[in-house]
């Protein structure tokens, strides 16, 4: 009989969460992997669902992951199952059905809940957030049933649903309580483009404004009232407002948590048999010589890879560029690297030709490239990230680099 089976348990079967199994499992045949996952589905591809609420992809393409695939690879599945403590003494998780998993060593991979709309009216029926797969489904059967639509916030996420509902032919208004969309990634001029996209794709766009109070009529939402007074007609209310990260698990256990769970570059927390890893590690990013926390399906995957492979022994630096790519009301988006979001003290060059809609910022850190976001266009991208991965050091003027 095995005696020296490894056991390692994973909180969260999101992309983050289900590539570490996988490496494990390739890894180590012979382990014991266990997966505790809060939600009722296996593996989904999040960056599918604004397509999916459009009806450009079906279901099934949106599904990554069965059961089956699970028990081929002898991972213990748990869906719609909670973690809810960890005792780092005795190596155990607790979950919400009473059940207990001892672990060799643990992946928290448990990502984020978004905020609600903490106003009157704020959890009136039709008042969405989109994360999940559910939450989708529910937009889309409301979608069904609406005529105009309000989406609040200056987010990613706050983009898909404008764009999406406008797509869904609704009469759309995107609030955005700042100056601009992605206020902390795009400047002025990087903003001003975006707005040109969006009302020229028929979205009305509020700036400075936030939602006062939500109305309604039988029970359901029929009028967003804004700060500044005004009253929009809304059959559904699309959130953006930011995430939550589920730090909750840890609490009391002595591993460091800030606004995220704070790991070095290896993925380890504070505690040596404890990683993170996806939206929730708050992890030592060696590009900016600091600590980032990104939210961003590529980010997530290779957080995967690297957690898996330090778990089982390596002291791998996690060093990946990190990339987001969109589509942007009929343009293109694509963020590579690290932004303002993760390091605010960045400095950067940009360039806006509205004749031909591109935009480009290169941001910097010291003299080194770190991060870049296009619009319209990613003549350059290829050159910018392997300056990134490589750590390249900037000679001579930095808006040269604005016309690779």
């Amino acid at each position: 009989m095995q005696t020296d089976q490894r056991t390692f348990v994973i909180v969260g079967n999101g992309v983050a969460g289900t590539t570490a199994a996988e490496r494990l499992r390739q890894s180590d045949p012979n382990c014991r992997i266990v997966i505790l996952a809060a939600e009722p589905y296996p593996l989904y591809n999040r960056v599918a669902l604004p397509r999916y609420l459009k009806l450009e992809t079906p279901l099934h393409k949106v599904m990554l992951k069965d059961e089956d695939w699970h028990r081929e690879l002898g991972l213990e599945l748990h869906l719609e199952t909670r973690a809810v403590k960890v005792d780092p003494s005795s190596r155990t998780v607790v979950t919400d059905r009473g059940q207990e998993f001892r672990y060799d060593k643990l992946l928290v991979a448990t990502g984020g809940r978004p905020n609600r709309l903490a106003v009157p009216g704020g959890d009136a029926h039709g008042v969405f957030n989109f994360q999940t797969l559910d939450d989708t489904k529910l937009i889309m059967d409301r979608v069904q049933k609406a005529r105009s639509a309000v989406v609040v916030g200056g987010s990613f996420i706050a983009y898909e649903l404008a764009e999406a509902f406008r797509h869904r032919g609704l009469e759309t208004t995107w609030l955005i309580r700042g100056s601009r969309f992605l206020r902390r990634i795009l400047d002025e001029e990087g903003g001003r483009l975006v707005d040109l996209l969006a009302r020229e794709a028929g979205v009305n766009v509020v700036y400075g404004e936030e939602v006062r109070e939500v109305a309604t009529s039988g029970g359901a939402v029929s009028k967003v009232i804004t700060t500044g007074g005004s009253t929009i007609d809304a059959d559904i209310v699309g959130l953006g407002v930011g995430l939550t990260l589920n730090t909750e698990l840890l609490a009391g256990t002595g591993v460091e948590v800030r606004r995220g769970v704070v790991t070095d570059k290896t993925l380890r927390t504070s505690d040596p048999d404890i990683y993170a890893a996806g939206d929730v590690c708050e992890f030592y990013d060696v590009t900016i010589d600091g600590y980032s926390l990104l939210g961003t399906w590529n980010n997530s995957s290779n957080h995967g890879k690297t957690a898996a492979a330090n778990m089982l022994g390596a002291q791998e630096t996690y060093k990946q560029v990190p990339s987001y790519s969109s589509t942007l009301f009929g343009s293109t988006l694509s963020v590579v690297g690290a932004t303002p979001d993760s390091r605010p003290d960045l400095e950067s060059v940009s360039r806006l030709d509205m004749e031909s809609r591109t935009y480009r910022r290169i941001f910097f850190w010291e003299d080194r490239v770190v991060g870049a976001v296009f619009i319209g266009g990613r003549k350059g991208k290829r050159q910018i990230t392997e300056m990134i991965r490589d750590r390249a050091r900037v000679e001579g003027p930095r808006e040269k680099l604005l016309d690779l």
